[in-house]
């Protein structure tokens, strides 16, 4: 699972692109309990997403023209010019080229050569995410596309990915891993088929999952703060218990109480 001892390739970061940041704070404060804290009058409107004191996600305005509300993965790159070569050699799209963020770190943003959108961060004095893989906070991140093998192709030669195959009821999930250390521990997310059987995916994407310690009952908050059900709660063998929301701006993310036994 997710931690924040980040190398190449890591989840480090994870932003919500919305139309209504104010509407987006007051929707995800009560599923997830966080407080919204602004980066200040020259950000822009950017801010954090806080538990506990600790930064989990942030939110900002939606700054693309036809841009849809959607999360945005961030994976660490010690030069992101050269991650973004390495996009442009792998037949993706530099979508925002690298940028430096007020000494903070740079960032860039990409497209994969499938349509799901997804982002790098090169730290500088911000490193990543301050906590990951406890309560409300970030667990996972899934891809999904509708040739996973030619992703994984992709992404290995952008990051240095490694995977590993397991099979579940009616397709092969394959497992991502950084491309050093064990193999296993260094696991932060996964990629599955586009409208492998579930309709959860209806467009090339990166779908975060958060940690919860009652996946009901946070579905059921997020039904009374507008948002909607997109895959219904139920249980995966081995996995833990999974369901899959959109807020009421359409954002999708997932919900995962995992297996105790994992």
């Amino acid at each position: 699972m997710l931690g924040t001892a980040f190398r190449t390739g890591s989840p480090n970061w994870l932003d919500l692109g919305s139309p209504d940041t104010g509407a987006a704070a007051a929707f995800y404060g009560a599923v997830f309990g966080w407080e919204f804290v602004s980066a200040g009058p020259e950000a822009g409107g950017y801010g954090f997403f806080r538990t506990g004191g600790k930064t989990v996600a942030a939110l900002g305005q939606l700054t693309e023209e036809g841009a849809r509300s959607a999360w945005m993965v961030h994976f660490q790159s010690p030069d992101a010019q050269a991650t973004a070569e390495a996009v442009r050699a792998g037949g993706g799209t530099v979508r925002m080229e690298p940028m430096d963020v007020m000494g903070e770190g740079w960032l860039a943003q990409f497209t994969d050569p499938q349509g799901a959108q997804f982002a790098t961060w090169q730290p500088g004095k911000t490193g990543g995410l301050e906590t990951a893989s406890e309560a409300n906070t970030l667990v996972w991140v899934e891809l999904h596309v509708p040739d996973p093998v030619a992703a994984i192709r992709f992404y290995a030669g952008v990051y240095g990915w490694r995977y590993s195959e397991m099979q579940t009821p009616g397709m092969t999930y394959r497992v991502l891993s950084i491309g050093e250390g064990d193999q296993q521990e260094g696991s932060f997310g996964g990629v599955a088929p586009q409208g492998g059987g579930d309709g959860s995916a209806t467009v090339p994407c990166w779908v975060p999952y958060f940690h919860v310690t009652d996946v009901d009952a946070t579905v059921a908050k997020v039904e009374s703060g507008g948002g909607a059900v997109v895959m219904p709660a139920a249980d995966v063998p081995e996995v833990g218990r999974i369901a899959w929301a959109s807020d009421p701006a359409g954002a999708v993310f997932a919900l995962l109480k995992p297996d105790p036994r994992m």
